[in-house]
Parts: structure tokens; sequence; C-alpha cells
């Protein structure tokens, strides 16, 4: 196992996925606001031909991206709100094909696997009376498909 502080860099980057490709799990950090920015993130630190490769190469490797928010909750303390992407087939085949502003519509279908948006997290702790709907709204991905959901009154997205 490894593990890396942050991939703010090419050479961490591919020094990340050479590990992977060679069978070792490799955990890393990354400041960004979500699992699709990550992905996009680290690709785009390449340019030209070797950001195709990288992308296929990215899609092999990748398992399982977590992204972490800290939110205000109703007692004036934190409370974190968690994304989960598990790197399936639809998904993998979506990070190949630079289609990552689709990946929250896999991850949202995919529930029974484990995965959850942030905005469908955002949901969950708001319908459990953790968080505000201000609060909802403003850490969104998504507002108005947050704002739609609670007029709903269901305040839910899956």
């Amino acid at each position: 196992v490894i593990l890396l502080g942050e991939m703010r860099d090419p050479e961490t980057i591919r020094t990340a996925i050479t590990a992977a490709e060679t069978g070792h799990t490799v955990i890393a950090t990354m400041h960004t606001k979500g699992a699709i920015h990550a992905i996009d993130r680290v690709i785009d630190i390449f340019t030209g031909d070797f950001q195709e490769q990288f992308r296929f190469q990215l899609a092999t490797v990748l398992r399982t991206v977590v992204s972490q928010q800290m939110l205000p909750d109703k007692n004036g303390g934190m409370v974190p709100a968690f994304e989960v992407m598990h790197v399936n087939s639809a998904i993998r085949s979506l990070i190949r094909d630079n289609k990552s502003h689709q990946i929250s519509n896999a991850m949202a279908a995919g529930n029974s696997e484990g995965m959850i948006t942030m905005d469908q997290a955002l949901l969950e702790l708001y319908h459990n009376g953790v968080i505000t709907q201000e609060t909802a709204m403003e850490y969104a991905d998504t507002p108005d498909l947050i704002k739609r959901q609670l007029s709903k009154g269901t305040g839910r997205l899956f």
C-alpha cells in the first residue's frame, strides 16, 4: 500500500498510476470539489497525446474516489458530507471517452453499488435534520436540482 499526501504535479501522478498498474494499492489525496473534479484535474495536468493515453490508464486503475466537505450543522458545529464514486464499467467508459460531465448521472444510478453524489448526501443530511435547506443549497453541485427535490417535499434524489 502506498499513501501519497497530495497529487499536485505530473511526476507524482505518473508515479501513482505506475504503482497502481503494477498491482499496488495507492491512496492519494487531492484538493478538489468532488470526484468528477478530481478526475478532470488529474487528466488536465497532462497535455496533447499523452492526455488520451493517461485517460485510458486512469480508467483502468482507478477504483474509488471519496470526496468530503465539512458543512455547518443546525447546532453550530460541523458535519461531513461524503461523495463516493466506485469506478464501474459505465464510469470507466465515461473516463476513457472524455465524458466526465455524465459521471454524476452514473453515480446517481449506482446507489446499489454504494455510490452517492454530493447532492444526494446533502439531501440525506437535510432529510435527517442535520443541516438546513440553505446549507444544502450552498454546498450543492446542482442547486436547482436540490431546490426542485425540496419543493417536491421528498428531500431525496434517490
